[in-house]
């Protein structure tokens, strides 16, 4: 297979896996029905954003003027979206760590030092991602300003900055989507400049068509003195571009190779924002057949898909969840399902069940029934999905898968599954003292004691009300 076609093949499941866990359908429906209501908060919540911003506090501090306008935006502020389309790293598609992206600015009004307001959101460092979740905050351009709570890069990240890709969290310009993403254009139409094209390394899917455009909307808004943008991709390698005129004036501007380097020269040019230099990942997935509409963000999907209209099927529900399953069992078909809420045989009496028991303590070996019973509690099929879940911090999809196969009331005993929620929950204690500033990386953090901690059985606790509050 070709190198191109494997990368190719590789970034549409790393998206399509993406897409399937990082943003499940109830965060975006709950954090939609409090947006819709005026709840810019609630809906920050349910997006799993925590808000380090005040707006009296702004008010006092930096004038009605610039807390109203701050204020305006967080009403339109579509967290879900926002987290859908933020920075993710391979292999399994978490957030980018340790950043900082400027969403908005708000130029200095009544302020003498004349430096702008920034909306920011910044992601946890690696060591502190459980959860997946994000703050928003405002950075004032100052030095003390940019001292996050031991963030490790609190200052604004110049090539990953949303406040020149407004449709990508505000809900009233979701619909340029179409057009700065290049969707209205035919796919596989021939690439304006073949010599730029040739310039990218094979297999990577960078938005070459609109490189030019982004580049004037980059350099339009910063007011640079100069025509000269840079574009990173590929590790260390970077593009010096060169925004030039159409030649007989009546066409749009284009860009010309200026200079190539795998160094880390041009330090002083404006930086081509990384949502503009690479394709976007859902036109990729729609193009390629990969995905359905329906399994989009819906104001995505609204932009993307001329026409569309969400379906009104029936609420996703955990595979498998509720139906019995099927045993071989001495020579027979026997089913385990869900009784008083636990997994349990169905067709054995209850005499035979507890003698099984029993035998099964004295170490024989216990009916298959059991035998797939206590397989499913302790390296169950979904455990990969379930650790997916945890790992995107959508902690209700997992317990709703773990409680659809094993019960509400089922008792978690040592296995693989149980050891996956209990190191979620450790994370996210680690989160939680990251954000208090009460512990930091290296190998002597605080909350690392907790896993010496012998648990009796009072402590082995029911899936919901055990591992993740």
């Amino acid at each position: 297979m070709p190198t191109h076609t494997a990368n190719g093949d590789s970034r549409l499941s790393f998206w399509s896996r993406v897409r399937e866990f990082a943003v499940p359908p109830s965060m975006i429906e709950t954090a939609t029905a409090r947006r819709l209501t005026g709840d810019w908060a609630g809906a920050c919540a349910a997006a799993g954003i925590d808000v380090d911003l005040h707006l009296r506090a702004v008010a006092q501090t930096h004038g009605r003027e610039s807390a109203s306008r701050i204020r305006a935006d967080l009403r339109h502020l579509a967290p879900d979206l926002l987290r859908w389309h933020l920075p993710r790293i391979a292999p399994d598609g978490l957030l980018r760590p340790g950043l900082t992206i400027t969403l908005a600015r708000y130029e200095a009004a009544g302020r003498g030092d004349g430096r702008p307001l920034h909306l920011v959101l910044r992601t946890p460092p690696a060591w502190a991602d459980a959860g997946q979740r994000i703050s928003l905050a405002l950075w004032d351009g100052s030095v003390d300003g940019a001292v996050a709570r031991g963030h490790p890069h609190p200052r604004p990240n110049r090539r990953f900055r949303l406040d020149l890709h407004r449709h990508l969290w505000d809900a009233r310009r979701s619909g340029e989507l179409r057009i700065r993403s290049g969707a209205d254009q035919p796919a596989g139409r021939p690439v304006s400049d073949p010599d730029l094209l040739a310039m990218v390394p094979q297999g990577l899917s960078c938005a070459v068509d609109r490189w030019a455009a982004e580049a004037g909307i980059l350099l339009d808004a910063g007011r640079w003195p100069t025509r000269s943008v840079v574009v990173r991709f590929a590790g260390r390698h970077r593009l010096v571009l060169d925004l030039v005129p159409d030649a007989d004036g009546t066409g749009p501007p284009a860009l010309r190779i200026a200079a190539a380097s795998t160094q880390g020269g041009a330090s002083g040019l404006p930086v081509l924002p990384d949502a503009a230099t690479w394709t976007l990942p859902d036109l990729e997935l729609l193009r390629a057949g990969a995905i359905e509409a329906d399994r989009l963000h819906p104001l995505v999907a609204s932009a993307l898909v001329p026409g569309y209209a969400p379906s009104a099927g029936p609420p996703r529900t955990p595979h498998g969840a509720g139906r019995p399953r099927l045993v071989e069992c001495r020579g027979a078909q026997h089913r385990i399902g869900l009784v008083d809420g636990v997994l349990a045989p169905l067709d054995h009496d209850p005499a035979e069940i507890r003698r099984e028991e029993l035998l099964a303590a004295l170490t024989g070996t216990p009916l298959p029934c059991l035998q797939a019973i206590d397989e499913a509690h302790r390296h169950p099929d979904c455990l990969s999905g379930v650790r997916e879940r945890l790992d995107h911090g959508d902690v209700a999809g997992a317990l709703a898968v773990v409680e659809g196969l094993l019960g509400p009331d089922a008792l978690l005993r040592d296995g693989a599954l149980r050891d996956e929620l209990e190191a979620a929950a450790r994370r996210r204690i680690t989160y939680g003292l990251y954000r208090a500033g009460l512990s930091g990386p290296g190998p002597d953090r605080t909350f690392m004691d907790m896993k010496s901690r012998r648990r009796t059985r009072d402590d082995r606790s029911r899936p919901r009300h055990a591992t993740l509050h």
